[in-house]
C-alpha cells in the first residue's frame, strides 16, 4: 500500500469512526463465527498467503539495498545480476501470491455474501404481512445489499489488511532497527504528524458527507415515488412538474456544492500528508547522506532504509484504522442479524395433517383477533423511526362463528374497517388467530402444511398485484409446471385470451410495473386466469370488482363465474349488488357477525343489512355475483 494510499484510508476510516462506537456483543461474534466456519480452510490458506506476501514485500528494499552495496564496493557483475534476479523472482512470487489470495478473498468474500443475502432473503419471506404493512422497502434492501456486502469485507479485506500489516509492520520495523536504529526512531517521530490531521479533518468531512447522504436519500424516495407510474400521474394531475424538478434540483445543486467542498478538504489533507512523507524521506536521505559520508552508513543501507520507510507508514495507519474497519464490518453484521432475529409469527407443524378430496367446508369457531404490535413484527431501524409505534394488540374480531358448506358462497359485506378483510386474511392463514379456531375440510389451519393452505385457498384481491415480467411468468407463479396450452386454457376462461392474442409478444409480453401497462379489468382478469390455473378448492375474493367500471366488471364477473364453479367461496363486498345471489350474507359490523341469511330475507327483517342497501342506492340491474 502506497502512502497516498494509506492517508485515503486514514481519512476515510475517521470519517466513519463515530458512527462505529456502539459495543458488538460475544453473542454477535460467535455467530459470526458460525458463518464463516464453512469457509475456515480457505481463510487458513488466505492467512498464509497474506504472511508470505508480506514478507517477500519487506524483502525487496533489502536486496535493493544490497545491490548498491555490491556496485559501491566493486564486486563481481555476476553477484548484482544474481541480486537483480532475486528481486524478479520475488516480485513474481509476489505477483503469484497477490493472485491466489485475491481469489481466495474472492472465493470467501462472495460466498459470504450468498450464505448471508440467502439466510435474509428466506427469512423475510416467512415474515408476516404485518411486517411488510410497516417496513420501509428501501430499508430492507439496503440489509441485504449494503449490510451484507459491508460485512463480508470483515474476511475479505479487514481480516487479511490486519494480519499483512501487523507482519509487514514487525518485519519492517526490525529489519530498520537493525540497519540503523536512529533514522527508524527519526522516522516514527513524525508519525503523529502523518495520522493526527486525519482525525480533525474526517470529521469534518464526515459532516458534509452526511448531509449530503441526507440530500441523496431524500432525492432517492423522490425519484422512487414520482417515477412509478401511480406517482407520475398523481403529479401529472396535479400539474406540479416544475415544482418538483425545482425542489430536486435545490437538494442536487447543495449535493454539488458539497462534493465540490468535499472534494478541496481530501485533496488538501492528502496532499499535507504526502508532503509529510515526502519530507520524512528527505530527512532519512539527509541524515543517512551525512552517516554515509562520514562512514557510519553505507550507501546500500540507506538505500534499503529510505526503501523501508515508504513502507511504513501504510501498515501504520492501517492498523490505526483498523478497529473502526472492523467495527464498520461488526455493525453491519449486527444490522443483518438483526432482521434474522425477528421470528415469525407463523410456524408449520412438525407433522402436518392432510386434507380429505373434494370441495371442503370453511368454518370460523369462535375466532377472536388481534393484529400485531409493532415490537413483535418490525424494527424501528427498517421503519426509519426512532420509536417503534406503540399502538397494536387491540381485538378486532370478537368471537366471529360461521361456516361455509362445500360449494356455498358466503358473502362478508359491512362498513370499511369491521372486519371483512381480516377474515379473509385468516382464511388463508396470513395470521393466526388468538383463540378459537379456522378449520378448512374440518382441520385447524395450524395443523396444515404452508403448502396443502396455499394449493387449497386461492385470494383474488382487489389491487390485483403482478410483477414486473411476462404474462406467463406471472401465471406460472399459480403453477410452475403449467405449459403453454394451459395458460392458453385459463385465460380463456377468464375471458382474457383473445387480448393477450393482441399483444405484441403474446404471453411473452411483459406487463409492466404492478401490471400497469393493462387495465384494471385486464389486470383483474389476469389474476383470475392465475387462479383458475392454480384450482384451487376454496376461493377468497377480496373486493375484487370494487373499482372496476360497468363493462370491466361485467367482464371480470363472468370470469368470476369460472373460478367460483364448484368451489367453496368467501366474497368480500363492498357493492351489496353483486352479492344478491350468495348462498348466505353475513353482516360484520365492528368485528361482529351481526346479521347473517339470504339476500331477500335480510332485507325483509329491516336490520343492518336492509339500512345499508338502502344507503346505496341498490340498482336491481347491476350485474350480480354468479353462483356455481
Amino acid at each position: 500500500m502506497s502512502i497516498e494510499t494509506a492517508a485515503w484510508n486514514s481519512l476515510y476510516h475517521a470519517m466513519h469512526q463515530e458512527e462505529q462506537r456502539r459495543p458488538v456483543t460475544r453473542a454477535v461474534l460467535r455467530r459470526i463465527v458460525g458463518f464463516a466456519r464453512p469457509y475456515r480452510r480457505e481463510l487458513l490458506v488466505f492467512l498464509a498467503v497474506t504472511v508470505v506476501t508480506a514478507a517477500l514485500a519487506v524483502a525487496t528494499p533489502l536486496l535493493a539495498g544490497r545491490v548498491v552495496t555490491e556496485i559501491v564496493a566493486g564486486s563481481e557483475p555476476a553477484v548484482v545480476v544474481g541480486l537483480a534476479l532475486a528481486i524478479a523472482a520475488i516480485a513474481i512470487a509476489e505477483a503469484g501470491f497477490g493472485m491466489i489470495s485475491r481469489w481466495l478473498s474472492a472465493r470467501i468474500g462472495e460466498g459470504l455474501i450468498l450464505t448471508l443475502r440467502n439466510a435474509v432473503f428466506a427469512h423475510v419471506q416467512r415474515m408476516p404481512i404485518a411486517f411488510f404493512t410497516r417496513t420501509r422497502t428501501g430499508a430492507l434492501v439496503s440489509r441485504l445489499n449494503n449490510d451484507v456486502i459491508a460485512a463480508q469485507r470483515a474476511f475479505s479485506e479487514t481480516l487479511s489488511s490486519v494480519v499483512g500489516n501487523v507482519v509487514a509492520l514487525v518485519l519492517t520495523l526490525a529489519a530498520m532497527l537493525l540497519l540503523s536504529w536512529q533514522l527508524t526512531l527519526l522516522a516514527l517521530v513524525l508519525l503523529p504528524i502523518f495520522v493526527a490531521p486525519a482525525q480533525r479533518l474526517g470529521r469534518r468531512v464526515a459532516g458534509l458527507e452526511r448531509e449530503a447522504a441526507r440530500h441523496n436519500a431524500t432525492m432517492t424516495t423522490q425519484m422512487t415515488e414520482r417515477f412509478s407510474a401511480a406517482g407520475a400521474t398523481l403529479v401529472k394531475l396535479f400539474g406540479r412538474p416544475d415544482e418538483e424538478a425545482a425542489a430536486f434540483d435545490a437538494r442536487a445543486s447543495r449535493v454539488r456544492d458539497i462534493g465540490v467542498r468535499t472534494a478541496m478538504v481530501q485533496w488538501t489533507f492528502i496532499t499535507a500528508l504526502t508532503l509529510v512523507s515526502a519530507l520524512a524521506l528527505a530527512l532519512v536521505y539527509g541524515l543517512g547522506g551525512f552517516f554515509a559520508l562520514t562512514g557510519a552508513l553505507d550507501a546500500g543501507t540507506l538505500v534499503a532504509l529510505a526503501l523501508l520507510l515508504t513502507r511504513l507508514y501504510a501498515p501504520l495507519t492501517g492498523l490505526a484504522s483498523a478497529r473502526v474497519e472492523l467495527m464498520t464490518a461488526l455493525v453491519s453484521f449486527e444490522r443483518v442479524f438483526e432482521v434474522l432475529d425477528l421470528k415469525p409469527l407463523l410456524t408449520e407443524p412438525a407433522q402436518p395433517r392432510s386434507l380429505p378430496a373434494g370441495a371442503v367446508p370453511v368454518e370460523f369457531d369462535e375466532v377472536r383477533f388481534s393484529y400485531p404490535a409493532a415490537e413483535e413484527v418490525s424494527l424501528a431501524s427498517l421503519e426509519e423511526v426512532a420509536v417503534l409505534d406503540q399502538r397494536g394488540g387491540v381485538q378486532v374480531l370478537h368471537g366471529v362463528s360461521f361456516r361455509a358448506e362445500p360449494g356455498q358462497v358466503v358473502a362478508l359485506v359491512g362498513a370499511s374497517g369491521a372486519g371483512k378483510s381480516t377474515i379473509g386474511a385468516l382464511t388463508s392463514r396470513l395470521y393466526d388467530v388468538d383463540s378459537g379456531a379456522v378449520r378448512l375440510g374440518g382441520v385447524d389451519l395450524r395443523e396444515l402444511s404452508f403448502e396443502t393452505i396455499r394449493r387449497t385457498v386461492g385470494v383474488v384481491t382487489q389491487d390485483g398485484h403482478l410483477f414486473h415480467d411476462t404474462v406467463a411468468a406471472n401465471l406460472r407463479l399459480a403453477n410452475p409446471a403449467a405449459t403453454d396450452t394451459e395458460l392458453w386454457q385459463a385465460l380463456d376462461r377468464a375471458r382474457l385470451a383473445d387480448l393477450v392474442r393482441e399483444l405484441p409478444d403474446q404471453l411473452d409480453t411483459v406487463v409492466g410495473e404492478r401490471g400497469y401497462r393493462l387495465s384494471g379489468g385486464e389486470r383483474q382478469r389476469l389474476t383470475i386466469a392465475r387462479l383458475l390455473l392454480a384450482q384451487p378448492r376454496v376461493v377468497v375474493l377480496d373486493e375484487a370488482t370494487a373499482h372496476l367500471d360497468a363493462e370491466s366488471e361485467a367482464a371480470v364477473q363472468a370470469a368470476l363465474a369460472e373460478a367460483l364453479a364448484g368451489r367453496t367461496a368467501l366474497v368480500i363486498a363492498h357493492r351489496l349488488s353483486t352479492i344478491r345471489a350468495a348462498d348466505q350474507i353475513l353482516v360484520i359490523d365492528e368485528g361482529r357477525i351481526v346479521e347473517q341469511g339470504r339476500h331477500a330475507d335480510l332485507i325483509a327483517a329491516g336490520g343492518r343489512y336492509a339500512e345499508l342497501h338502502r344507503t346505496q342506492f341498490a340498482n336491481p340491474t347491476e350485474p350480480a355475483l354468479p353462483v356455481g
